[in-house]
């Protein structure tokens, strides 16, 4: 598979933030301390830190609970990296899934994604508290999501049953005239 759909149709919204929807792979492990380091560094990867998200070579792992990592990478590399770490896991107790067609996945572009997406989570996301590479999973609203930073910008991803809402809540907060100047 090269290619996947997009939950929502490719949703573009633009306010004084602009969100839009992204199709990346994704891969859940999920795995004791020993699981995690083999399977990535058989990526070229380092098991992150809690609470972070780190990048190496066009991949990405997040640190989503103790033994559980999402992996975000290309489209086009999920049956190979799924078929290399099962390899490499074999005899292991471990849980491999691409999870990518059951999740949404949200960029928040512009210097206001903050403010944007501080009225929706209960999470402190002052520059010097939400820095590079940070991970967070909190309530968005009514549902669970999970976000980190990328660049200058937010990557936020949901449950693809909660989609629409995730989408649209966002979106109402990020209408223009609803700045409230937070991070001013």
């Amino acid at each position: 598979m090269s290619e996947r759909e997009y939950v929502l149709g490719g949703a573009d919204y633009r306010g004084y933030v602009r969100i839009h929807e992204v199709t990346p792979g994704l891969v859940l492990l999920r795995g004791d301390a020993a699981v995690q380091a083999l399977a990535l560094a058989e990526l070229g990867l380092a098991v992150p830190a809690q609470r972070r998200m780190i990048a190496a070579g066009g991949r990405m792992a997040g640190w989503m609970a103790p033994d559980e990592i999402l992996l975000v990478l290309p489209v086009a590399e999920v049956a190979a990296v799924l078929a290399r770490l099962a390899l490499a896991l074999v005899g292991r107790h471990h849980l491999l899934a691409d999870i990518s067609d059951s999740r949404v996945v949200l960029r928040l572009e512009g210097p206001r994604w903050r403010e944007v997406l501080a009225k929706a989570v209960p999470v402190d996301l002052a520059p010097a508290v939400f820095g590079a590479g940070e991970l967070r999973r909190a309530p968005a609203g009514q549902v669970p999501v999970a976000f980190w930073t990328e660049g200058d910008d937010a990557v936020l991803i949901a449950m693809r049953s909660v989609a629409g809402y995730v989408f649209d809540l966002l979106s109402v907060l990020a209408r223009p005239g609803a700045e409230v100047g937070l991070f001013d």
